[in-house]
């Protein structure tokens, strides 16, 4: 149809992306909602499927596009994915979005619909966000979940031992095969600013 785009369907990619790993990992984005006291935030990650290493991630009060594309942009500085993989959402099938892996030369890669297993590292990651840090926090207002958050995530790669990885960290593994132990990736959201009506954080923009 005129307009529409056309992106491929790997089906069953995510089962098999450990065997599929190079120096160069299927790395994909997706959405999750972080419940506050009182309303909502918008999360979306950027994790490394082979060592589950949370590449980078942004928060934001809305579901514009800038924040994913802050996500992207700072994970391309650290790696370049020769899978993205994502869903079929409107923030994944998006020119700039896609622009942005087909000019480093990524393969675009989403999620057949109904097939919930083809992400399902990812859904790991969000259960265990909420259920170790968000659910627990019970964030007040965006600035505790922004330090909740970068608290957790540096935890989550660097310090907690996962069972299927042999009980090494996330960075034991991303950054071994990455080679740069002696280098280690800040993942943290770039310079916030201060809001005038509520003093809560949103990203510099």
């Amino acid at each position: 149809m005129p307009g529409q785009l056309a992106c491929p369907v790997w089906r069953g990619l995510g089962r098999n992306a450990s065997q599929q790993w190079d120096n160069r990992a299927p790395l994909p984005p997706y959405i999750t909602y972080i419940r506050l006291q009182k309303g909502w935030m918008y999360l979306v990650a950027i994790l490394d499927w082979y060592s589950r290493f949370v590449v980078s991630w942004a928060l934001d009060q809305t579901l514009d596009m800038p924040f994913v594309l802050d996500a992207v942009d700072r994970a391309l500085r650290q790696v370049t994915p020769a899978i993205i993989n994502s869903d079929q959402g409107s923030h994944f099938t998006s020119p700039q979005y896609l622009d942005r892996f087909l000019a480093v030369g990524s393969q675009i890669s989403m999620d057949g619909r109904g097939r919930a297993m083809d992400n399902i590292f990812t859904e790991r990651l969000w259960r265990s966000v909420k259920y170790e840090e968000v659910y627990l926090s019970d964030y007040e207002n965006p600035r505790q979940a922004r330090h909740g958050l970068t608290d957790y995530f540096e935890l989550y790669n660097y310090e907690r031992p996962h069972q299927a990885l042999d009980y090494l960290t996330p960075a034991d593994l991303y950054l071994t095969r990455m080679n740069l132990l002696t280098n280690p990736i800040n993942i943290n959201e770039p310079t916030e600013q201060t809001l005038t009506n509520d003093n809560s954080l949103i990203l510099c923009q």
